[in-house]
């Protein structure tokens, strides 16, 4: 039974060989190597994992995630960042899926109306050769959309019902200014009990090509560990997804100091208690080796 990581983030000291951007969360010296991925992986007995890029969207800003993916081939699979308003997005992803590792790429915005009530063609969306070219290549699609924009990837899913998606991090649609950054150097997201992730992916479910990842709880919750407020949106993903369209992940490294990585391993059958053993084994890695491709080991 695979055990998979379905999303997570590693990065180097910011280099020459490894640029990157840097914040106050990840300044210049900071790391969170492959290396310490993988002796948690090692200690927790999980067996492969998404690498998803971030500090940086340019070619040279991937090197480490590039770097990692030819190292240990059989472990991982990479999602990739675009260039916001790059002129030719098609060229782009074709270099970074050349027998890479690299298997599709994270979009928060899609570039369409924000009025509801626009007219909707998403021929004429700024992601749409985007879109097209995740569908003629088979490129998964990782979403993590801005509330305003939420209510426009109903039109681009059924556009391209062959194109795999997966709604990072619940589901959610983190508001204008509700994001920030704790004590800890984690993000939070403020949330309230009607938020528009709830309607939207609750829509979304219909689509057989959307997938949802169980992670991130800790940026949503206003609990500790193991985050029970969360445990009926849980709850509301399995009975709208069913148990064959979701997956765990940790959202490594800014899980580490706290709860750890070896209690994110457990937060799904704490939250769904009631999941029977094939299911569970199902979300902890079944679907992400099924839906991912992930080799075998």
């Amino acid at each position: 039974m695979p055990r998979i990581d379905a999303h997570l983030h590693v990065f180097t000291n910011a280099s020459p060989e490894f640029p990157r951007e840097t914040s106050d969360v990840w300044p210049p010296d900071r790391e969170e190597p492959v290396e310490k991925l993988l002796s948690e992986m090692e200690k927790n007995q999980i067996d492969q994992a998404v690498l998803v890029q971030m500090a940086g969207t340019s070619l040279e800003q991937h090197r480490y995630l590039l770097r990692c993916l030819k190292d240990y081939p059989n472990r991982f699979l990479g999602i990739g960042l675009i260039p916001d308003g790059h002129p030719n997005p098609a060229e782009y992803m074709a270099q970074l899926t050349d027998d890479t590792g690299i298997i599709g790429f994270r979009l928060s915005t899609f570039g369409g109306p924000r009025d509801i009530f626009a007219k909707m063609d998403v021929r004429e969306f700024e992601t749409y050769p985007i879109w097209e070219y995740a569908a003629e290549h088979d490129c998964v699609l990782w979403l993590y959309p801005q509330a305003i924009e939420a209510h426009l990837l109903p039109y681009l899913i059924q556009a391209f019902p062959q194109v795999r998606i997966v709604l990072n991090h619940l589901g959610m649609a983190p508001g204008k200014g509700k994001f920030s950054w704790d004590e800890l150097g984690r993000p939070q997201i403020q949330v309230t009990s009607y938020n528009l992730a709830m309607h939207t992916t609750y829509r979304l479910a219909r689509f057989e090509n959307v997938n949802v990842h169980l992670s991130g709880q800790y940026a949503f919750s206003k609990e500790g560990f193991p985050y029970q407020d969360l445990a009926g949106w849980h709850r509301s993903l399995l009975n709208d997804f069913g148990p064959k369209r979701l997956m765990w992940a940790t959202d490594f490294p800014w899980i580490l100091e706290d709860p750890g990585y070896g209690e994110l391993t457990t937060v799904v059958e704490k939250l769904l208690p009631n999941l029977t053993e094939s299911e569970l084994a199902d979300i902890m890695g079944r679907n992400a080796k099924r839906i991912l491709r992930f080799p075998d080991l």
